[in-house]
Protein backbone atom coordinates (compact mmCIF):
# COMPACT_ATOMS: atom_id res chain seq x y z
CA UNK A 1 0.00 0.00 0.00
CA UNK A 2 0.94 3.65 -0.50
CA UNK A 3 1.25 3.95 3.63
CA UNK A 4 3.60 1.59 3.53
CA UNK A 5 5.65 2.60 0.94
CA UNK A 6 5.94 6.32 2.34
CA UNK A 7 6.71 4.50 5.77
CA UNK A 8 9.68 2.77 4.47
CA UNK A 9 10.92 5.42 2.13
CA UNK A 10 11.07 7.35 5.62
CA UNK A 11 13.58 4.52 6.50
CA UNK A 12 16.41 6.17 4.42
CA UNK A 13 16.59 9.35 5.96
CA UNK A 14 19.20 8.39 8.60
CA UNK A 15 21.59 6.96 5.79
CA UNK A 16 20.33 10.28 3.69
CA UNK A 17 21.86 11.93 6.54
CA UNK A 18 24.91 9.80 6.86
CA UNK A 19 26.02 10.62 3.05
CA UNK A 20 25.18 14.71 3.59
CA UNK A 21 27.15 14.34 6.78
CA UNK A 22 30.31 12.63 5.41
CA UNK A 23 30.30 15.05 1.86
CA UNK A 24 30.32 18.24 4.50
CA UNK A 25 33.29 16.65 6.40
CA UNK A 26 34.33 15.81 3.34
CA UNK A 27 34.04 19.31 1.83
CA UNK A 28 35.28 21.01 4.76
CA UNK A 29 38.60 19.43 4.67
CA UNK A 30 39.08 19.80 1.28
CA UNK A 31 38.97 23.92 1.97
CA UNK A 32 40.94 23.45 5.10
CA UNK A 33 44.03 21.89 3.06
CA UNK A 34 43.40 24.35 0.21
CA UNK A 35 42.89 27.69 2.72
CA UNK A 36 46.19 26.96 4.36
CA UNK A 37 48.24 25.89 2.16
CA UNK A 38 46.87 29.69 0.15
CA UNK A 39 48.12 31.38 3.76
CA UNK A 40 51.40 29.32 4.26
CA UNK A 41 54.53 31.14 3.32
CA UNK A 42 56.17 27.85 2.85
CA UNK A 43 58.92 28.26 5.60
CA UNK A 44 59.77 25.07 7.97
CA UNK A 45 55.74 24.02 7.33
CA UNK A 46 54.48 20.78 7.64
CA UNK A 47 53.57 19.05 4.53
CA UNK A 48 49.89 20.08 5.10
CA UNK A 49 48.50 17.62 2.38
CA UNK A 50 50.11 14.43 3.89
CA UNK A 51 48.69 15.30 7.27
CA UNK A 52 45.24 15.97 5.74
CA UNK A 53 45.53 12.09 4.02
CA UNK A 54 46.06 10.72 7.30
CA UNK A 55 43.96 12.68 9.49
CA UNK A 56 40.80 13.36 7.30
CA UNK A 57 39.63 10.03 6.99
CA UNK A 58 40.23 9.57 10.57
CA UNK A 59 38.13 12.84 11.20
CA UNK A 60 35.57 11.71 9.03
CA UNK A 61 35.04 8.07 10.92
CA UNK A 62 35.16 9.54 14.26
CA UNK A 63 32.94 12.35 13.31
CA UNK A 64 30.15 10.32 11.98
CA UNK A 65 30.63 7.92 14.31
CA UNK A 66 30.38 10.15 17.49
CA UNK A 67 26.68 11.68 16.02
CA UNK A 68 25.58 8.17 15.59
CA UNK A 69 26.50 7.19 18.82
CA UNK A 70 24.61 10.61 20.40
CA UNK A 71 21.41 9.65 18.03
CA UNK A 72 22.01 11.91 15.56
CA UNK A 73 20.84 9.39 13.19
CA UNK A 74 17.53 7.77 14.37
CA UNK A 75 13.90 8.61 12.49
CA UNK A 76 12.74 10.35 15.09
CA UNK A 77 15.49 13.14 14.89
CA UNK A 78 14.51 14.17 11.62
CA UNK A 79 11.80 16.58 10.56
CA UNK A 80 11.23 18.94 13.90
CA UNK A 81 12.48 20.54 16.47
CA UNK A 82 15.85 21.75 17.56
CA UNK A 83 17.05 18.41 18.85
CA UNK A 84 18.51 17.05 15.75
CA UNK A 85 20.84 20.35 15.39
CA UNK A 86 22.12 19.84 19.28
CA UNK A 87 22.92 16.46 18.60
CA UNK A 88 24.80 17.76 15.46
CA UNK A 89 26.80 20.68 16.97
CA UNK A 90 27.75 18.47 19.95
CA UNK A 91 29.07 15.92 17.37
CA UNK A 92 31.32 18.50 16.05
CA UNK A 93 32.39 19.71 19.54
CA UNK A 94 33.52 15.69 21.25
CA UNK A 95 34.90 15.14 17.65
CA UNK A 96 37.20 18.02 17.43
CA UNK A 97 37.96 17.09 21.50
CA UNK A 98 39.01 13.40 20.60
CA UNK A 99 40.59 14.39 17.75
CA UNK A 100 42.71 17.38 19.28
CA UNK A 101 43.71 15.02 22.17
CA UNK A 102 44.91 11.71 20.31
CA UNK A 103 46.93 13.80 18.35
CA UNK A 104 48.54 15.54 21.55
CA UNK A 105 49.54 11.88 22.60
CA UNK A 106 50.56 10.73 19.40
CA UNK A 107 52.44 13.64 19.13
CA UNK A 108 50.95 14.19 15.54
CA UNK A 109 51.50 17.51 14.06
CA UNK A 110 48.89 18.98 12.96
CA UNK A 111 48.00 22.91 11.98
CA UNK A 112 45.87 24.71 14.31
CA UNK A 113 44.33 26.32 11.35
CA UNK A 114 43.33 23.51 9.58
CA UNK A 115 42.41 21.90 12.65
CA UNK A 116 39.98 24.88 13.47
CA UNK A 117 38.74 25.57 9.79
CA UNK A 118 37.86 21.70 9.95
CA UNK A 119 35.60 21.89 12.72
CA UNK A 120 34.27 25.02 12.67
CA UNK A 121 33.26 24.87 8.43
CA UNK A 122 32.26 21.54 8.78
CA UNK A 123 29.68 22.03 11.23
CA UNK A 124 28.23 24.55 9.48
CA UNK A 125 28.35 22.39 6.26
CA UNK A 126 26.35 19.71 8.21
CA UNK A 127 23.75 22.07 9.96
CA UNK A 128 23.23 23.49 6.46
CA UNK A 129 22.78 20.18 4.85
CA UNK A 130 20.24 18.68 7.40
CA UNK A 131 18.41 22.33 7.28
CA UNK A 132 18.01 21.59 3.79
CA UNK A 133 17.06 17.59 4.43
CA UNK A 134 14.65 19.04 6.36
CA UNK A 135 13.34 21.75 4.15
CA UNK A 136 13.12 18.78 1.47
CA UNK A 137 11.45 16.80 3.97
CA UNK A 138 8.33 19.13 4.60
CA UNK A 139 8.09 20.50 0.92
CA UNK A 140 7.18 16.68 0.23
CA UNK A 141 4.68 16.26 2.84
CA UNK A 142 2.70 19.29 1.84
CA UNK A 143 2.53 18.01 -1.42
CA UNK A 144 1.12 14.38 -0.35
CA UNK A 145 4.84 12.42 -0.52
CA UNK A 146 6.31 10.74 2.43
CA UNK A 147 3.11 11.17 5.25
CA UNK A 148 2.05 8.65 7.48
CA UNK A 149 -1.50 7.46 8.03
CA UNK A 150 -2.28 8.44 12.09
CA UNK A 151 -4.84 6.84 14.74
CA UNK A 152 -5.68 8.60 17.28
CA UNK A 153 -6.75 6.68 20.47
CA UNK A 154 -8.20 8.66 23.53
CA UNK A 155 -11.33 10.42 24.76
CA UNK A 156 -13.26 12.84 21.88
CA UNK A 157 -11.95 15.70 23.28
CA UNK A 158 -8.55 14.67 23.61
CA UNK A 159 -8.45 13.72 19.54
CA UNK A 160 -9.87 16.51 18.38
CA UNK A 161 -7.13 18.33 20.58
CA UNK A 162 -4.27 16.06 18.68
CA UNK A 163 -6.16 16.35 15.48
CA UNK A 164 -6.39 19.90 15.16
CA UNK A 165 -2.29 20.26 15.69
CA UNK A 166 -1.79 17.37 13.22
CA UNK A 167 -4.00 19.18 10.30
CA UNK A 168 -2.58 22.72 11.04
CA UNK A 169 1.13 21.73 11.03
CA UNK A 170 0.83 19.78 7.56
CA UNK A 171 4.30 19.69 7.27
CA UNK A 172 4.40 17.38 9.93
CA UNK A 173 3.14 14.66 7.54
CA UNK A 174 0.62 12.68 9.13
CA UNK A 175 -2.83 12.21 7.55
CA UNK A 176 -6.00 10.55 9.79
CA UNK A 177 -7.22 7.31 9.35
CA UNK A 178 -9.94 7.91 12.33
CA UNK A 179 -9.85 7.27 16.48
CA UNK A 180 -10.28 4.85 18.82
CA UNK A 181 -12.31 5.34 21.85
CA UNK A 182 -13.87 3.75 24.73
CA UNK A 183 -17.26 5.85 24.39
CA UNK A 184 -19.74 4.85 21.74
CA UNK A 185 -19.76 7.67 19.31
CA UNK A 186 -19.54 7.17 15.67
CA UNK A 187 -17.41 10.51 15.16
CA UNK A 188 -15.59 13.41 17.24
CA UNK A 189 -17.19 16.95 17.62
CA UNK A 190 -14.12 17.50 15.02
CA UNK A 191 -15.32 15.45 12.39
CA UNK A 192 -12.76 12.28 13.03
CA UNK A 193 -14.58 9.14 12.54
CA UNK A 194 -14.54 6.74 15.66
CA UNK A 195 -13.64 3.34 14.47
CA UNK A 196 -13.71 1.51 17.41
CA UNK A 197 -12.14 0.94 20.50
CA UNK A 198 -8.49 0.47 21.65
CA UNK A 199 -8.95 -3.84 21.29
CA UNK A 200 -9.49 -3.06 17.76
CA UNK A 201 -5.84 -1.42 17.18
CA UNK A 202 -4.40 -4.82 16.47
CA UNK A 203 -6.75 -5.51 13.66
CA UNK A 204 -6.09 -2.36 12.27
CA UNK A 205 -2.20 -3.00 12.32
CA UNK A 206 -2.26 -6.05 10.57
CA UNK A 207 -4.90 -5.03 7.64
CA UNK A 208 -1.94 -2.70 6.62
CA UNK A 209 -4.37 0.49 7.49
CA UNK A 210 -1.84 2.34 10.01
CA UNK A 211 1.53 3.81 10.24
CA UNK A 212 1.65 5.92 13.85
CA UNK A 213 -0.74 5.34 16.87
CA UNK A 214 -0.83 8.61 18.80
CA UNK A 215 -2.15 7.70 22.21
CA UNK A 216 -4.05 10.93 23.66
CA UNK A 217 -5.32 11.93 26.98
CA UNK A 218 -8.27 9.00 28.51
CA UNK A 219 -6.53 6.53 25.96
CA UNK A 220 -4.77 3.82 28.08
CA UNK A 221 -6.21 3.28 31.30
CA UNK A 222 -2.94 1.80 33.16
CA UNK A 223 0.95 1.19 32.38
CA UNK A 224 0.48 -2.75 31.92
CA UNK A 225 -2.20 -1.52 29.26
CA UNK A 226 0.11 0.49 27.96
CA UNK A 227 3.10 -2.71 27.64
CA UNK A 228 0.51 -5.03 25.99
CA UNK A 229 0.12 -2.43 23.33
CA UNK A 230 3.60 -1.88 23.06
CA UNK A 231 3.90 -5.53 23.02
CA UNK A 232 0.86 -6.37 20.67
CA UNK A 233 2.44 -3.69 17.71
CA UNK A 234 5.95 -4.74 17.67
CA UNK A 235 5.96 -6.82 15.03
CA UNK A 236 3.77 -4.92 12.74
CA UNK A 237 5.87 -1.61 12.23
CA UNK A 238 3.73 0.74 14.10
CA UNK A 239 4.90 3.32 16.11
CA UNK A 240 3.57 4.89 19.18
CA UNK A 241 3.57 8.69 19.78
CA UNK A 242 2.06 9.76 23.57
CA UNK A 243 0.39 12.69 22.84
CA UNK A 244 -0.33 14.45 26.55
CA UNK A 245 -2.21 17.29 26.94
CA UNK A 246 0.75 19.93 27.06
CA UNK A 247 0.08 22.04 24.44
CA UNK A 248 1.55 25.19 23.27
CA UNK A 249 5.37 24.36 25.09
CA UNK A 250 8.33 24.72 23.67
CA UNK A 251 10.81 21.76 24.25
CA UNK A 252 13.44 23.71 26.37
CA UNK A 253 10.69 23.94 29.11
CA UNK A 254 10.35 19.99 29.02
CA UNK A 255 12.17 17.94 30.62
CA UNK A 256 11.55 13.90 30.95
CA UNK A 257 13.40 11.89 33.70
CA UNK A 258 12.49 8.30 34.89
CA UNK A 259 12.16 7.74 37.97
CA UNK A 260 11.95 4.37 38.84
CA UNK A 261 10.33 3.29 35.54
CA UNK A 262 8.06 5.72 36.15
CA UNK A 263 8.65 8.91 33.25
CA UNK A 264 7.84 11.85 34.77
CA UNK A 265 7.21 15.48 33.04
CA UNK A 266 8.68 18.64 34.00
CA UNK A 267 7.76 21.79 32.67
CA UNK A 268 9.56 25.15 33.46
CA UNK A 269 7.85 28.31 34.26
CA UNK A 270 6.48 30.48 31.40
CA UNK A 271 9.86 32.70 30.27
CA UNK A 272 7.50 36.07 29.85
CA UNK A 273 9.41 37.33 32.72
CA UNK A 274 12.79 36.63 31.19
CA UNK A 275 11.23 38.58 28.04
CA UNK A 276 11.55 41.87 29.47
CA UNK A 277 15.13 40.98 30.77
CA UNK A 278 18.49 43.82 30.84
CA UNK A 279 19.97 41.58 27.68
CA UNK A 280 17.04 41.20 25.67
CA UNK A 281 16.56 45.33 26.00
CA UNK A 282 20.26 46.22 25.39
CA UNK A 283 19.81 43.64 22.35
CA UNK A 284 17.07 46.00 21.09
CA UNK A 285 18.65 49.10 21.37
CA UNK A 286 22.13 47.91 20.13
CA UNK A 287 20.33 46.28 17.09
CA UNK A 288 17.86 48.96 16.46
CA UNK A 289 20.31 51.63 16.47
CA UNK A 290 22.88 49.92 14.13
CA UNK A 291 19.41 49.39 11.89
CA UNK A 292 17.95 52.82 12.07
CA UNK A 293 21.89 54.09 10.65
CA UNK A 294 21.94 51.12 7.83
CA UNK A 295 19.01 52.05 6.50
CA UNK A 296 19.35 55.73 7.29
CA UNK A 297 19.55 57.07 3.39
CA UNK A 298 16.60 54.57 3.00
CA UNK A 299 14.56 56.07 5.29
CA UNK A 300 15.20 59.59 3.60
CA UNK A 301 14.40 58.18 0.17
CA UNK A 302 10.83 56.84 1.62
CA UNK A 303 9.94 60.10 2.98
CA UNK A 304 10.65 62.16 0.16
CA UNK A 305 8.47 60.29 -1.61
CA UNK A 306 5.52 60.12 0.51
CA UNK A 307 5.70 63.79 0.21
CA UNK A 308 5.68 64.31 -3.32
CA UNK A 309 2.91 62.09 -3.68
CA UNK A 310 0.28 64.24 -1.77
CA UNK A 311 2.38 67.20 -0.04
CA UNK A 312 0.85 64.98 2.86
CA UNK A 313 2.58 64.24 6.25
CA UNK A 314 5.26 61.36 6.19
CA UNK A 315 4.57 59.83 9.67
CA UNK A 316 1.69 57.97 10.13
CA UNK A 317 0.93 58.22 14.45
CA UNK A 318 -1.08 55.93 15.93
CA UNK A 319 -1.89 54.61 19.38
CA UNK A 320 -1.37 50.95 20.10
CA UNK A 321 -1.08 49.56 23.46
CA UNK A 322 1.88 48.22 24.46
CA UNK A 323 4.09 46.38 27.97
CA UNK A 324 1.42 46.18 31.26
CA UNK A 325 -1.28 47.96 29.20
CA UNK A 326 0.42 51.50 28.54
CA UNK A 327 -0.46 53.18 25.45
CA UNK A 328 2.32 54.90 22.82
CA UNK A 329 2.40 56.34 19.95
CA UNK A 330 3.30 53.67 17.12
CA UNK A 331 5.23 55.64 14.28
CA UNK A 332 4.74 54.32 10.59
CA UNK A 333 5.52 55.82 7.42
CA UNK A 334 2.34 56.94 5.55
CA UNK A 335 0.62 54.31 3.04
CA UNK A 336 -2.76 56.11 2.99
CA UNK A 337 -4.76 58.70 1.88
CA UNK A 338 -4.90 61.77 4.18
CA UNK A 339 -8.50 61.21 5.46
CA UNK A 340 -8.24 57.36 5.90
CA UNK A 341 -9.40 57.48 9.47
CA UNK A 342 -12.78 58.93 8.17
CA UNK A 343 -13.42 56.81 5.61
CA UNK A 344 -12.79 53.76 8.30
CA UNK A 345 -16.66 52.95 9.40
CA UNK A 346 -17.81 52.85 5.72
CA UNK A 347 -15.54 50.49 4.68
CA UNK A 348 -16.06 48.52 7.87
CA UNK A 349 -19.41 48.56 7.09
CA UNK A 350 -19.01 46.94 3.54
CA UNK A 351 -17.52 44.65 5.06
CA UNK A 352 -18.92 43.52 7.25
CA UNK A 353 -16.40 43.59 9.96
CA UNK A 354 -17.36 42.31 13.18
CA UNK A 355 -13.90 42.38 15.49
CA UNK A 356 -10.23 42.34 15.95
CA UNK A 357 -7.83 44.17 13.52
CA UNK A 358 -9.30 45.51 10.23
CA UNK A 359 -7.34 44.81 7.48
CA UNK A 360 -8.74 44.42 3.77
CA UNK A 361 -6.77 43.00 0.36
CA UNK A 362 -7.28 45.92 -1.52
CA UNK A 363 -7.65 48.62 0.30
CA UNK A 364 -8.84 51.97 -1.73
CA UNK A 365 -7.30 54.02 1.11
CA UNK A 366 -3.73 53.02 0.18
CA UNK A 367 -1.66 55.31 -1.87
CA UNK A 368 0.48 54.12 -5.02
CA UNK A 369 3.89 54.40 -2.96
CA UNK A 370 1.88 52.82 -0.28
CA UNK A 371 1.05 49.96 -1.80
CA UNK A 372 5.31 48.91 -2.35
CA UNK A 373 5.84 50.18 1.26
CA UNK A 374 3.22 47.46 2.48
CA UNK A 375 4.34 45.17 0.77
CA UNK A 376 8.41 45.25 1.69
CA UNK A 377 7.22 46.03 5.39
CA UNK A 378 9.40 49.49 4.99
CA UNK A 379 6.39 51.67 5.87
CA UNK A 380 7.39 50.17 9.83
CA UNK A 381 10.50 50.85 9.61
CA UNK A 382 10.05 54.43 12.13
CA UNK A 383 9.12 51.49 14.68
CA UNK A 384 12.70 51.55 15.32
CA UNK A 385 12.45 55.11 16.75
CA UNK A 386 10.03 53.23 19.13
CA UNK A 387 12.21 50.46 19.96
CA UNK A 388 15.10 52.83 20.91
CA UNK A 389 12.38 54.63 22.69
CA UNK A 390 11.09 51.40 24.88
CA UNK A 391 7.89 51.42 23.50
CA UNK A 392 8.69 48.48 21.68
CA UNK A 393 10.71 45.21 21.17
CA UNK A 394 12.84 43.62 17.92
CA UNK A 395 10.73 40.80 18.79
CA UNK A 396 7.72 40.15 20.51
CA UNK A 397 3.48 40.03 20.16
CA UNK A 398 1.54 42.34 17.33
CA UNK A 399 1.38 45.60 19.21
CA UNK A 400 -2.77 45.65 19.79
CA UNK A 401 -5.32 48.78 19.14
CA UNK A 402 -6.79 50.02 22.75
CA UNK A 403 -10.23 49.03 21.11
CA UNK A 404 -8.68 45.63 20.78
CA UNK A 405 -7.50 45.45 24.03
CA UNK A 406 -10.67 46.59 25.18
CA UNK A 407 -12.40 43.28 23.87
CA UNK A 408 -10.00 41.07 25.39
CA UNK A 409 -11.75 38.08 27.42
CA UNK A 410 -10.21 34.96 29.43
CA UNK A 411 -6.07 34.28 28.12
CA UNK A 412 -5.87 37.07 25.50
CA UNK A 413 -4.70 39.56 27.89
CA UNK A 414 -1.93 37.73 28.35
CA UNK A 415 0.29 39.27 25.41
CA UNK A 416 0.68 42.49 27.15
CA UNK A 417 3.05 40.89 29.65
CA UNK A 418 5.83 41.84 27.02
CA UNK A 419 6.74 44.33 24.92
CA UNK A 420 5.31 44.36 21.25
CA UNK A 421 7.38 43.65 18.59
CA UNK A 422 8.21 45.06 14.85
CA UNK A 423 8.28 41.53 14.29
CA UNK A 424 7.31 38.73 15.80
CA UNK A 425 6.15 34.78 15.24
CA UNK A 426 2.59 36.53 13.62
CA UNK A 427 5.09 38.10 10.95
CA UNK A 428 7.10 35.04 9.58
CA UNK A 429 3.94 32.97 9.66
CA UNK A 430 1.47 34.61 7.42
CA UNK A 431 1.18 38.17 8.76
CA UNK A 432 -2.67 39.62 7.34
CA UNK A 433 -3.70 36.52 5.85
CA UNK A 434 -3.73 34.93 9.36
CA UNK A 435 -7.24 35.01 11.14
CA UNK A 436 -7.05 36.65 15.36
CA UNK A 437 -7.33 33.79 16.93
CA UNK A 438 -4.13 32.16 15.29
CA UNK A 439 -2.08 35.55 15.41
CA UNK A 440 -3.21 35.38 19.27
CA UNK A 441 -2.25 31.52 19.86
CA UNK A 442 1.17 32.17 18.64
CA UNK A 443 1.80 35.61 20.68
CA UNK A 444 0.59 33.58 23.53
CA UNK A 445 2.92 30.95 22.40
CA UNK A 446 5.92 33.50 22.18
CA UNK A 447 5.40 35.01 25.75
CA UNK A 448 5.43 31.76 27.52
CA UNK A 449 8.28 30.33 25.19
CA UNK A 450 10.59 33.65 25.16
CA UNK A 451 14.49 32.91 24.46
CA UNK A 452 17.05 34.81 23.08
CA UNK A 453 17.63 31.88 20.46
CA UNK A 454 14.21 31.95 19.50
CA UNK A 455 14.11 35.79 18.70
CA UNK A 456 17.78 35.50 16.56
CA UNK A 457 15.32 32.96 14.40
CA UNK A 458 12.52 35.16 13.98
CA UNK A 459 14.46 37.92 12.61
CA UNK A 460 16.09 35.47 10.22
CA UNK A 461 13.07 34.83 8.98
CA UNK A 462 11.48 37.98 9.11
CA UNK A 463 13.86 38.80 5.80
CA UNK A 464 12.53 35.88 3.87
CA UNK A 465 8.92 36.57 5.03
CA UNK A 466 9.14 40.18 3.94
CA UNK A 467 10.92 39.62 0.57
CA UNK A 468 8.04 36.83 -0.28
CA UNK A 469 5.52 39.41 1.11
CA UNK A 470 3.38 37.11 1.50
CA UNK A 471 0.13 38.36 3.54
CA UNK A 472 1.45 41.89 3.53
CA UNK A 473 -1.30 44.39 2.06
Amino acid sequence: MQTRTASRALRFLPSTAVVLDAGAIVLAVVVAVAARQQLSVGIGQVDLTSSALVVGPLILAAWVTITYLLRGYRENVFGAGTDEFKRVVNAGIYTAALVGVACYLAKFQLSRAFFATVFLLGTVLILLARLGLRRLLHAARRHGILRQRALLVGTPAQVDEVAAVLRRESWLGYDLVGALSEQPVEETHGGIPVLGTLGDVVALAESDTIDTVFLAGGGIGSSEEMRRLVWSLESHGVRIIIAPSVNEISSDRIRVRPVGGLPLMHISPPTARDAGSLAKRLFDVVGATALLTFFAPVLALIALSIWLDDRGPVLFRQTRTGRHGEEFSCLKFRTMVVDAEARLAALKEQMGFEGGLFKMTDDPRITKAGKLLRRLSLDELPQLVNVVRGDMSLVGPRPPLPSEVATYTGDIARRLHVRPGLTGLWQVSGRSDLSFEEAVRLDLYYVDNWSMMQDLTILARTVSAVLGSKGAY
